[in-house]
């Protein structure tokens, strides 16, 4: 599924009525666990992955500082941009990635200081290629959310193409 930046965001939206309990389940709304807001969750880097055929990886991990639970379900939005902030032409595309399987979409319930993850994949032929992105930052949108949180990504994505798992709690990396 090829998705653009921001776009992937909106999509995501679906995520959000998993997170909350449906109406006559006889279960009660007011308890229903929210889905977390990027406000309430701090994105960084984990592995680094590194591959032949010019392939190129990294695990991000989303970690609940909220002081509650809240809960995620899907894929991360991805977008690059450049050093002055401003928005590439980038395509994330969802599931398997070069160094791991896309686990099934699940809700997760993250209480406050847990985890979810996800790997991250994109090439680079070199510095030269036609259609090759420079990017200085990632933005990482959580699944049904609007805003984003910005990491330092000093890269080259060949095409602005990455792809991605959806979140899990862990994901095994191929080394």
């Amino acid at each position: 599924m090829v998705v653009a930046g921001a776009a992937v965001a909106g999509l995501g939206l679906a995520g959000t009525a998993a997170a909350q309990a449906a109406p006559g389940s006889g279960a009660d709304s007011s308890k229903a666990t929210p889905t977390c807001s990027a406000s309430a969750l701090k994105a960084t880097f984990g592995q680094r992955l590194a591959g032949g055929m010019n392939h190129q990886g990294v695990v991000i991990n989303l970690r609940n500082l909220s002081g509650r639970t809240c809960a995620l379900r899907g894929f991360p939005g991805l977008g690059l941009e450049n050093s002055a902030h401003k928005t590439l032409a980038s395509h994330t595309y969802w599931g398997d990635t070069w160094y791991a399987a896309s686990p099934a979409k699940k809700t997760l319930a993250l209480k406050d200081g847990e985890s979810a993850e996800a790997v991250i994949s994109w090439s680079h032929a070199n510095t030269g290629t036609s259609g090759a992105v420079h990017a200085s930052y990632l933005e990482v949108t959580p699944p049904a959310a609007t805003q984003h949180k910005t990491l330092a990504f000093p890269e080259w994505v060949d095409n602005g193409e990455l792809k991605v798992t959806a979140l899990a709690r862990h994901i095994t990396v191929n080394e």
